[in-house]
């Protein structure tokens, strides 16, 4: 055990010993090369102090050059701004000697100016004294003061433009009438010649004829209860009275009124009259009644070709058999409308189809107007939207008595050809109270006019013919007048066709001869 740990000894301190040797070899080395590093570190910093001192020779030498450079072009552009500065003061300078000049020269005219205005101001006061000197002269040679004066000028004036606007008025007159009266009269009289349409006014009966007055007995009953119940189921009245062998049927629905004919007609025909056989013979003819009414339509449906109409509108057209108008059969008034406004369509290139289905529906209304409060034209709109009439056709309707203002070509259309229709010879019968009321109203507008001396209606209602005072109306007011009056009859009052009015303007001159 004691060797071994000598040896320990030992070797611990041969290392011991070794490690300084080591340690002193080192640093002798260690020595060596930091003094050759310090040297060579000192030559490094005395080659960078002398590159750093020739640098900043260099850089000197440069910054020398370059203010020097500097200063050169600054005194350069200090010679050409006090150059520029010189050429600018001469050129003020001239400028004030200019203004100088001009300012003495605009005193001179100035001073000139004042004597002008004060030359001018007397004139103008020599001419107003002169002028009312002249006006003075003037109103007492022509004897009008000047309000007289600018009154007569005015009215002259006056007269010039009336002049002026009749003649412009002729002018216009005439160039359209040239135009359109030409193209539409062609039109419509195409329309009416191709249509030919039949002139006939049929009117529903309603005085039945009796073989005897013996049979009156009949038909009134015991205690009347054969008229009571003919008159019950018919919603008719039937009125007997001393006119011999006829019998009155009275009653605002003509189809009530026809199903009384026909079943009074059977009755008288049959002989036995009594409450149930009059049932009987009532029930048949509304039978009868509805198969021609569904007859009728479907005819007035084929004479214009139109389709697809609704079968309850198509029933309605067929009550307008027993409808008339001032005489004239409505059903047939509608067909004839749908002929010419068709026709009138196709002169003009418009939808053929949509102005004779129009035409036909028009006065579709009138069919129902005795059952449903309102005018037969919003009854026919009604109608129309109820059974999805196109919305065209619809206000086609609503237009047709101007009751809404006509926005398309179909509703235009349809009011030329209702008037056309309504208005022809022999389409209608007219009541003599409301023919005698029409020409006094006509003549009643005509002498409201201030210069209106007579107005005469003539022509039945066709003209009226109107004499002026000539001390009052002139010649160009003439044409004014006759504008006017013609206006006023269209705003005012309703009738057929057209109303001429003729003026006339009479002067005399009377002396007698001794």
């Amino acid at each position: 055990m004691v060797p071994i740990f000598v040896a320990v000894i030992l070797a611990v301190v041969a290392a011991a010993i070794g490690v300084g040797a080591g340690i002193q070899v080192r640093k002798s080395t260690a020595e060596r090369e930091i003094g050759s590093a310090e040297e060579e570190a000192t030559r490094i910093v005395n080659a960078a102090i002398k590159d750093a001192e020739n640098k900043q020779r260099e850089a000197l030498m440069e910054a020398r050059e370059e203010i020097h450079k500097e200063r050169n072009d600054f005194e350069r552009e200090v010679k050409e701004q006090r150059a520029d500065l010189t050429k600018q003061e001469r050129r003020l300078q001239s400028k004030e000697e200019n203004l100088d000049r001009k300012t003495e020269q605009m005193e001179k005219r100035e001073e000139k100016l004042q004597s002008k205005l004060a030359a001018a101001d007397q004139t103008r006061e020599e001419a107003e004294a002169l002028k009312r000197s002249q006006m003075e002269m003037l109103e007492r040679i022509s004897g009008f003061s000047v309000e007289e004066a600018k009154n007569y000028l005015i009215q002259q004036v006056q007269d010039e433009v009336t002049h002026e606007e009749a003649v412009r008025i002729k002018e216009i007159k005439a160039k359209f009438k040239d135009e359109a009266d030409t193209y539409a009269r062609n039109t419509i009289a195409l329309a009416i010649q191709r249509c030919a349409a039949d002139q006939v006014a049929e009117v529903a009966v309603s005085v039945v004829p009796l073989p005897n007055d013996e049979i009156k007995g009949r038909i009134i009953g015991r205690e009347g209860r054969n008229i009571r119940t003919l008159e019950t189921l018919t919603g008719a009245e039937l009125i007997i009275d001393d006119t011999p062998e006829a019998i009155t049927i009275s009653c605002f629905d003509p189809v009530r009124r026809e199903i009384t004919r026909i079943a009074l007609e059977r009755l008288i025909a049959d002989g036995r009259i009594h409450p149930t056989r009059i049932e009987e013979m009532v029930e048949k003819a509304k039978r009868e009644v509805e198969s021609i009414i569904k007859a009728e339509g479907e005819r007035a449906i084929l004479e214009t070709n139109i389709h697809n109409i609704h079968p309850e509108l198509i029933r309605l057209l067929g009550r307008m058999h027993y409808r008339t108008s001032y005489g004239q059969n409505v059903l047939n008034h509608c067909i004839e409308v749908s002929h010419i406004a068709g026709l009138l369509a196709a002169e003009i290139g418009a939808d053929v189809n949509q102005a004779k289905r129009a035409g036909l529906l028009h006065d579709i209304g009138k069919s129902v107007d005795h059952e449903i409060e309102g005018s037969h034209v919003q009854i026919g709109v009604d109608l129309a939207r109820r059974y999805k009439e196109n919305e065209q056709i619809v206000h086609a309707i609503a237009a047709h008595h101007n009751d809404v203002e006509p926005q398309t070509v179909v509703a235009c259309l349809v009011q030329a050809a209702d008037a056309i229709s309504a208005a022809r010879p022999g389409a209608r019968r007219e009541n003599v109270e409301n023919y005698i009321k029409r020409l006094e109203r006509l003549e009643e507008i005509s002498s409201s006019f201030k210069g209106v001396d007579k107005a005469y209606a003539i022509q039945a209602g066709r003209e009226i013919r109107i004499m002026v005072k000539p001390e009052i109306i002139s010649e160009d007011q003439m044409v004014i007048l006759a504008r006017d009056i013609a206006k006023q009859i269209e705003e005012t009052m309703e009738y057929p066709g057209q109303i001429k009015v003729n003026l006339i303007r009479e002067t005399k001159a009377i002396d007698y001869a001794k």
